[in-house]
């Protein structure tokens, strides 16, 4: 098998699940910013289920997420009953198979497809606005429910944050960020430091899917949530993880293909609009404003240059990371917590 053969090790995961019948076609239908992969899986009955490939952190933590999806799909109330892809399970576990040949190490998961109706428009009005920020509130209510009978899960914010400082102090960490380790080093120490403060512990904690642009999830006429998918960033953490990906769908700008990780989004007006809906649904706390600062900061160092490689192709990584140190990591401290304290009065 060569290198990146992966239709080949698809058909190798399917045989595990199920021998009796093959694999017909497989088709990369992965999103082309993105280095992970995502295939439409035809049998040979005709019969269609999708996979979904991964190759970074760890094989026990890949099972461990999607042993929670299920569960939160399953636990998940009215009107949200339908809006997660489930896994394919057999001997009443999610079935994952890994792949290890050579220095080759994969893993797999299979979904039964999953039904879309509308993405919001690349622009939201202010209608549009308010309705989301209020169908947030309802999800995440209903998923911090749900979350009373899910799996416990053994990554949390600080477990990130220490793994990419081990990762700085080996040889290719050192070399991938050269010139910026006392930058990340001071960065992970003002965060460590900052959610101890604010006891961010002591925060709700619900699955939180982090990654909210318009191409993950699928609306109803009236803006009810109708479907969620690809759950890359997905974690039990709190739900201010969440909020950093609303400001950019209701920021002024709108959804872009090329697209940047500014702090802007987060003190924009249209934001302030979004949050004051969500939270007479679903109050925010003073301490939990404060923390959107930090949710921010930890978005950059653990999605952008943590994992920045494995999420985005190289050249568009190489753009994000240049970005971290040039403007995003300077513009955090211009983060106005007062000005959202004043909408929301708290």
């Amino acid at each position: 098998m060569r290198l990146k053969d992966y239709p080949e090790i698809i058909r190798h995961a399917w045989a595990g699940f199920d021998s009796s019948i093959g694999v017909k076609l497989v088709v990369d239908i992965s999103a082309k910013v993105s280095t992970n992969h995502v295939f439409r899986v035809t049998l040979d009955n005709d019969d269609i289920v999708i996979a979904k490939l991964s190759y970074f952190g760890k094989y026990e933590h890949f099972k461990e997420d999607h042993r929670i999806i299920q569960a939160l799909a399953n636990n998940l109330l009215y009107p949200f009953e339908n809006v997660l892809a489930r896994s394919l399970v057999k001997n009443n576990q999610v079935y994952t198979y890994r792949y290890q040949e050579d220095f080759v190490d994969t893993w797999v998961v299979f979904y039964n497809p999953i039904r879309a109706m509308n993405r919001l428009p690349r622009r939201l009005n202010e209608d549009q606005i308010r309705k989301l920020g209020a169908e947030a509130a309802k999800f995440h209510l209903a998923c911090f429910r749900a979350s009373k009978s899910i799996p416990k899960s053994s990554k949390n914010l600080r477990t990130d944050i220490q793994h990419l400082l081990e990762i700085l102090e080996t040889d290719t960490g050192k070399y991938e960020h050269r010139g910026y380790i006392s930058t990340l080093k001071r960065q992970c120490d003002i965060f460590m430091k900052n959610i101890q403060r604010l006891n961010v512990s002591s925060f709700d904690k619900m699955p939180v899917f982090v990654d909210w642009n318009i191409g993950n999830f699928s609306v109803t006429d009236d803006l009810k949530i109708f479907s969620r998918w690809d759950y890359d960033w997905f974690r039990v953490s709190s739900r201010i993880m969440d909020f950093y990906f609303f400001s950019r769908v209701v920021s002024n700008v709108g959804d872009r293909t090329v697209f940047s990780y500014l702090m802007g989004p987060l003190m924009e007006d249209r934001f302030m609009i979004f949050l004051q809906e969500y939270h007479k649904i679903y109050p925010l706390t003073e301490r939990e404003v404060l923390f959107m600062k930090e949710a921010y900061r930890f978005f950059i160092l653990n999605y952008v240059i943590k994992y920045g490689k494995y999420f985005f192709h190289r050249s568009y990584c190489t753009k994000l990371q240049k970005e971290a140190y040039e403007l995003y990591f300077p513009s955090i401290d211009g983060f106005d917590a007062e000005k959202i304290l004043r909408v929301l009065k708290l």
